[in-house]
Parts: structure tokens; sequence; C-alpha cells
């Protein structure tokens, strides 16, 4: 049984109460809550072994180099990568993004070169890109969406040309709750001879992700989004590619030897690490990838689901209620309108109410504009939430509704 209320017990900031009212965080889909025993991963480091890694000979140094490199290796695991020198830690998906985006268009790139992305991405897999094309001379080219919020594969299959140098794409969508089809994406890229950089940051909390099943020359996410700390990520990449690609940024670390004439780059991962590294929140990691791990991926999937489609039938219900991605296969986001109210005033209420939701345009304004939107609200759901909260959040909307 997957037993939801015991599961809470292990997320101590879901007891609390919000204007006197039961907390329900929706907002999973921002960033999602900390159970106990990452919190207290945290604590003992800073407590028991807290000392820079990788350059210390001392005790200290070496607990805590052999934490960091041990969490390495359990993500290495957990989303299925051939060799722990494919991981490198980064401060999260948009910095992972950014990395590619740099490194990939000074190596590999012209003017005139193209990247294809979807009109469904986030801010952090479209600026980047459109900061490269400034500076180098390269062109995006945008897949579009079907009315019910799938990608328009015959689309994206036209884009190519011999001018493509990647794809860029997001596995499932912070606004439509869309699942992409990146293992087709990928096979269709590589016949091109195209690589394949999937943003994972929606897809990690609520999906099983394997590398070698998807194929995918880099994919990213964020330990925030999956019961992690913030100010951490992960780059995966494949080796060959990251063996290809110059460094994004330079200091200690990332080197082998350093003169004033001339550098020499340190190995995989760490030619990608500049800096000291957060060894501290990389365990900690780790040990929120555990704890999803032993709850498994598998279940939460198939209860996230139920939430999902429980959620959406009762929104149904709602008069004048507007749902943004009806996609056959989607994930664990509900974004609407109701009427004519506007989602701040949907958002500041329900929030008083002691539910929590997000609202505005979700860092995915080019996807507003294609809805002919400003914004929306959104409600994110989580393994520990139950049908229950699901209920007292549709009474919420239905209360705002008839108020205006």
């Amino acid at each position: 049984m997957f037993d939801v209320q015991d599961i809470r017990k292990n997320f101590p900031i879901l007891s609390q109460k919000i204007y006197d009212k039961p907390l329900i965080y929706l907002d999973n889909a921002a960033t999602t809550q900390k159970p106990r025993v990452v919190v207290e991963k945290i604590e003992s480091g800073y407590y028991s072994v807290n000392a820079n890694v990788h350059r210390g000979v001392h005790f200290l140094s070496l607990a805590a180099t052999e934490a960091h490199e041990d969490a390495r290796k359990t993500v290495q695991r957990f989303i299925g990568a051939r060799s722990s020198h494919e991981i490198v830690f980064t401060r999260g998906t948009t910095e992972s993004i950014n990395l590619v985006a740099s490194s990939f268009a000074d190596e590999f790139m012209n003017p005139g070169d193209e990247v294809i992305i979807s009109a469904m991405e986030h801010h952090s897999n479209i600026v980047p890109w459109q900061i490269q094309a400034a500076r180098k001379g390269i062109a995006l080219k945008v897949i579009p969406f079907r009315d019910n919020g799938e990608l328009d594969m015959d689309a994206y299959k036209q884009l190519f040309s011999e001018k493509t140098r990647l794809v860029s794409v997001v596995h499932v969508s912070n606004v439509l709750g869309t699942v992409n089809p990146v293992r087709d994406m990928i096979a269709f890229a590589h016949l091109q001879g195209v690589p394949v950089l999937v943003d994972g940051a929606q897809a990690v909390p609520h999906i099983e992700v394997d590398m070698q099943e998807l194929d995918a020359d880099f994919y990213t996410f964020s330990s925030h989004k999956i019961y992690g700390p913030t100010g951490i990520g992960v780059l995966y990449g494949k080796e060959e590619w990251l063996d290809r690609l110059p460094p994004y940024q330079g200091g200690g670390e990332m080197i082998a030897t350093v003169t004033f004439e001339k550098t020499v780059f340190n190995e995989l991962p760490y030619k990608f690490e500049a800096g000291t590294p957060d060894y501290i929140g990389s365990a900690a990691l780790a040990t929120a990838l555990d704890y999803v791990s032993a709850l498994g991926l598998s279940r939460i999937e198939a209860y996230e689901n139920e939430l999902l489609a429980y959620a959406t039938a009762k929104m149904l219900s709602i008069e004048g209620i507007r749902i943004y991605g009806r996609a056959p296969h989607k994930s664990s986001v509900i974004s609407f309108l109701a009427g004519n109210i506007h989602h701040y005033d949907m958002g500041m209420l329900l929030d008083r109410l002691g539910i929590a939701v997000r609202t505005g345009h979700h860092c995915a304004q080019p996807l507003m504009q294609l809805l002919g939107i400003e914004g929306a609200v959104r409600a994110s759901f989580s393994f520990y939430n139950t049908k229950e909260e699901i209920d007292a959040f549709v009474e919420g909307v239905e209360r705002v509704r008839k108020m205006f």
C-alpha cells in the first residue's frame, strides 16, 4: 500500500496551518518540500564532515570528498548513466542548460546554424539560446504544439535542415503537464546526426528516466524539485560529448596544471566544476534520491496519475473552468483559469484558505502568448498530496468563483 499519511509524517512543514487553515501545498512544480532525512543530512554534513573536498589530506576533507563522490554515483545509478564521469554537478537545471548552450555554441556552432526548441519551453531553455543567437548569429526553430498540448511531431521532423546542430527540448511541460515523446524525438534527431539536450526538471520527480533507454546526449534536472536542497542540480552528458566541449567556467578544481603561459584542464567531470562544489548539497541530493527510490518511482507515478485524474474530473465540474493542457500523456500539473477571474486574484484568495498554488506566466511567456492569455493558475501535485486536499482545493476554487 502507498501510505500517504505515513509519508506525510516525514514532511513536518505539511502539518502547519496558514491563516488558521491546514496547509494544502499544491506548488510542487515550483519546488518540493523536503523530508526530514534530507534536512538531517544537511545538518550532519555541516556538523560532522565539513571540509573542502578533493584538496585535503586530513580526515574531514577525505570524508567530505568520499560523500561527495558517492553522491555522484547515486545520481549515476538513479538516472542510469554509464559512468559517474558523466555526472556534472551544477547549481540547477538553468545553469546546466546555460553550460551546454555556451560550450556547445563555442565549439560547434557558426553563424546561420540552427537549434530546435519547442513552443512549451521554460525561459531557461529559451533565453540561453537567444544569448547565443546574439553572440554567434545562430537561429532558433520552434516546434509547435496541437490544441490538446501535444507537440506536433510532423512539424518537428520538418524543422531539420543541414544547418541543424542541436535539439533542446523539455521532457515534461511545467505549464501543460505534457509528457513529450523524447525517446522518439531523440531517435529521429540521431538519424539526422543531431545531438539532443533534454530539460528533465519536471520529469525526474514523477517518472522513471534511464539514460540508456532514452539515449539523450545531455539531460538536466534540479535537486529542489525532487525533494532535495536548493542550489544544486545535475547535468548528465555522454562522455564523448563532454570530452569535446570546452569548459564553461575557469578557476580552481577544473584544472590539471596551470602556468602563466598555459592551462591544462582536468579530467571529467571536474573540467566543468570550477571552484568549491556544494558538497553538503550533493550528499543531501543523494539522500533525497534514495528516499524517492525507496518509495518507488513506478508507485509514485501511479499514485500521482490517480491524483491528476481525480483533480481534473473535479475541476471540470466547475462552471467556466478552462484547463490548459489536455494531452493523453500528462504528469502532475493542472493549469487553469476560471471565468474572467484574474489568476493573481484566484491565487491570493486560495492562499487565504491555506491553499498554495502558483500564479503568473510560470517562466513560459511565449507559451502564454500562444494560448492567448497573460497567465494562469497552476496546481501541481506530489505523492504527499491527498484526495481530501484536492477536494478542499476544488471547493476553494468554486468558492472564489462564486465571489466574482
